[in-house]
């Protein structure tokens, strides 16, 4: 009994070592004041960040993939990422994006393509203009269609608004894209526990979202623990930590416009 109860004590040690270092991160981003949790939703910024070629200049298509530190004390965790597509000569761009206060929770709209989310300016994790944009916009509308989990929503692990964007990227030949290491529920995997990464450039193994590893070109090597990654970039040397995301070189933007 004593040895049991010795082994058991151990155990719980260990998780509570593991959880203290999966949080490290996402208390430093609370504490340090580098995510807004003040404020009404209403009335924190929404603005454009002067990102997003105009269609009054750019008349070709463009296809962009935003990431802006989600809203409130969730950004100490991770990042809510769209997707934003305008046709050639369209006057609009249309985003594409997973919201969990909307049933069916797939929404597709007109709106400011590279606006702030909630008082966290975006930034762009993929790039695509032309012929090649021009079409990949009809498969991604179709593949916003088909997503298997329209009427269901959890923040952690999946599927949620970054298992959205992993859905679309693998559904649409061509469409590229490394989701950051902060992008929680990225590793939710709808058929089976292996598939291929966003970037198609490795692959992954996951159990439903809370335990993974993921070896890729882009993406480097990243071990998902408790839906939190922890990970090393290779080819642009960076550590990946839960929360704080990149220390090193900035990730490559993605696509065909650089």
């Amino acid at each position: 009994m004593k040895k049991a109860l010795a082994a058991f004590g151990r155990w719980v040690a260990v998780l509570v070592v593991l959880l203290a270092v999966l949080l490290a991160g996402p208390i430093w981003m609370l504490a340090s004041d580098q995510i807004v949790t003040e404020g009404h939703w209403s009335a924190l910024d929404r603005s454009s960040a002067a990102i997003a070629p105009s269609p009054e200049e750019v008349s070709e298509a463009v296809v962009q993939v935003y990431a802006a530190r989600a809203y409130n004390w969730r950004g100490a965790f991770g990042v809510h990422i769209w997707i934003a597509t305008k046709a050639q000569n369209a006057d609009d761009y249309r985003l594409h994006q997973v919201l969990s206060w909307r049933r069916p929770t797939v929404v597709s709209s007109i709106d400011i393509p590279d606006r702030s989310w909630f008082g966290h300016a975006p930034e762009v994790l993929a790039d695509y203009r032309g012929d090649q944009a021009q079409q990949m916009i009809p498969q991604i509308i179709d593949a916003a269609a088909r997503f298997p989990y329209a009427d269901l929503y959890r923040v952690w692990p999946g599927p949620n608004s970054n298992s959205f964007i992993a859905w679309v990227a693998r559904e649409v030949p061509g469409f590229d894209v490394s989701l950051p290491v902060t992008a929680v529920g990225k590793d939710y995997l709808f058929d089976g526990v292996f598939a291929p990464t966003p970037s198609g450039t490795g692959y992954q193994l996951s159990l439903g979202g809370v335990v993974g590893v993921l070896v890729a070109l882009e993406e480097g090597i990243e071990v998902n623990m408790l839906g939190l990654g922890v990970g090393v970039d290779f080819m642009r040397p960076a550590l990946k930590l839960p929360g704080i995301g990149r220390l090193g070189m900035p990730a490559r933007v993605m696509g065909n416009h650089q």
